[in-house]
């Protein structure tokens, strides 16, 4: 791709980052606000739960970060999402009238990638955020090369694999369990077999993208697995509310009416195995291998459907 293209592509990109600016004085938010409102979209907190909530349900790409605030301080807040899987990638920098060195090295150690002395010089305030935002918009493109699936775009079987391993970490500190689904397209071979692989990459495309859209929560994510074979993550999510999400999955798709003469149902389907972190090491299996013996079940049963340890059948 040419430089200029590339270049104009990182505009547009920037153009379209969420800035979350937190600071339990309205004003100084409204000061931030008035110096970026024209070029990013401005989110606002007055508090480190605030804060939490808003990155839960509208991830920024940024964040401004007030240091001494009642309650939460920034650098807890701080410390709290670079510990979450979800959020301990996003840029924070601390805006600080702080003077000392031992605060500043604070700071650093809390996961600040820069600082912005108060009061805020514009000029500053505006070059500094556009250069990390590029920083992480390049970032995010190298890892969209090493992490996406060419065909579907959703992420491959090395994201899974990477990020799996420090979700099971977290779940073991903190006992707050995460659900995974392995989802299987029903008679795939006779499908591609008779139908040709262009249908049948067009197929799996739609699959990926319909369980994307299924899922909503910023932290849930979907990779393929391998094949024709797809794996959900749901971080903070028990087995009864993996259910939930696994009959959404399951339903969503036969609804597409994917025509399949050679398979049972007429329609593409998809079988799902459900397991949790926590229920798989009672059973003494890593969670996948856990899911992947409640999917056999669910394939050996009559395929589409969804099963899993405690709930036996769920069509």
């Amino acid at each position: 791709m040419p430089t200029s293209e590339l270049s104009n592509d990182a505009e547009v990109t920037l153009s379209q980052s969420k800035i979350l600016v937190v600071d339990d004085q309205p004003i100084n938010i409204q000061t931030i606000y008035n110096i970026l409102s024209d070029d990013y979209v401005v989110l606002a907190a007055t508090s480190g739960e605030d804060a939490i909530e808003v990155c839960s349900e509208n991830q920024p790409d940024l964040i401004l970060l007030d240091v001494l605030m009642p309650g939460m301080t920034g650098l807890e807040l701080c410390q709290k999402l670079k510990l979450e899987p979800a959020t301990k990638d996003i840029p924070v920098i601390f805006v600080t009238s702080f003077n000392q060195q031992h605060e500043e090295d604070e700071c650093w150690r809390c996961g600040g990638i820069d600082f912005i002395t108060k009061p805020v010089n514009p000029m500053t305030l505006k070059n500094r955020v556009k250069v990390h935002l590029t920083l992480k918009f390049q970032k995010d493109m190298l890892l969209q090369m090493v992490y996406v699936d060419g065909l579907t775009t959703i992420f491959n079987r090395r994201y899974f694999d990477t990020h799996i391993e420090k979700i099971s970490d977290q779940v073991k500190r903190s006992n707050r369990d995460t659900a995974v689904l392995l989802v299987d397209i029903d008679y795939f071979k006779p499908f591609n077999d008779n139908y040709g692989h262009v249908r049948g990459d067009e197929t799996l495309k739609n699959v990926a993208l319909t369980i994307r859209e299924t899922i909503r929560r910023p932290a849930d994510f979907v990779s393929r697995y391998g094949g024709e074979e797809f794996v959900v993550v749901l971080p903070e999510s028990d087995l009864s509310g993996a259910l939930i999400i696994a009959k959404k999955i399951r339903a969503a798709i036969f609804a597409k009416k994917i025509v399949h003469e050679h398979s049972p149902h007429q329609f593409v389907s998809v079988s799902i195995g459900v397991s949790t972190i926590l229920t798989s090491s009672k059973n003494q299996r890593s969670v996948t291998e856990d899911a992947d013996a409640n999917l056999y079940i669910a394939k050996d049963t009559g395929r589409n459907k969804v099963h899993s340890e405690k709930v036996k059948q769920l069509v």
